[in-house]
């Protein structure tokens, strides 16, 4: 399953762990998904979502 999320498309990004010496390391920053009940086309269905998006209301909630 893919680390994106379904509204904004945000996804993984690469980066350095940088230790107190400055031995820089890659690491993946991966974004806060969680996954939501919603309606899409009249059909209740999960999609898995970033907290960001969940936050601003771009994702109305459906109760199971």
């Amino acid at each position: 399953m893919a680390a994106r999320c379904a509204v904004c498309g945000k996804g993984p990004q690469t980066g350095f762990t940088v230790s107190h010496s400055h031995i820089r390391n890659k690491r993946t920053f991966r974004p806060n998904l969680q996954p939501v009940r919603t309606t899409i086309d009249g059909e209740n269905v999960r999609v898995r979502v970033c907290v960001k998006c969940i936050k601003a209301g771009k994702v109305q909630r459906v109760e199971a």
